[in-house]
């Protein structure tokens, strides 16, 4: 079974999405997943498909869908990146609106580089909240 090295920005969105609903209820079916992804099921077994071809789940028709190791790695590497972006929007105090909306437009293409740094200086800040509050300022941001 053929695995493919980087999947399509969709497939990692669908793969994120499966495992966050294995999470949240033991199992992802593709209802489960049109629904939380607002598309039609058609689209979503047309992928789901897709995705068995390259190794990523295991997929049975009319069950629930599992991920192969492969799959669980992507999607745990995609959720890694959502928090690391969602932590660094959250230290400068953008509105929630605007980081899950910026988050899924770069999370997809965020190198492991680019991505260690954001948590590096997440944290750097989250350490040093006078120099945030410095930083802030600048911006005419402060809570003072």
């Amino acid at each position: 079974m053929p695995i493919a090295s980087t999947p399509s920005q969709s497939a990692e969105d669908y793969l994120e999405r499966i495992q966050e609903l294995i999470d949240e209820k033991g199992y992802a079916r593709v209802i489960d997943i049109a629904n939380s992804l607002k598309v039609k099921q058609a689209s979503v077994t047309k992928m789901v498909q897709k995705l068995g071809e390259l190794g990523f789940i295991h997929y049975e028709k009319h069950r629930g869908l599992t991920l192969t190791v492969a799959g669980s790695d992507i999607a745990q590497l995609i959720k890694k990146r959502h928090v690391t972006l969602a932590r660094f929007f959250s230290v400068f105090g953008l509105p929630t609106e605007t980081q899950h909306r910026d988050i899924e437009g770069i999370e997809h293409h965020l190198s492991p580089e680019t991505a260690k740094c954001l948590a590096d200086l997440a944290q750097f800040f989250e350490n040093h909240p006078q120099t945030l509050q410095q930083f802030l300022n600048t911006r005419g941001l402060s809570d003072e």
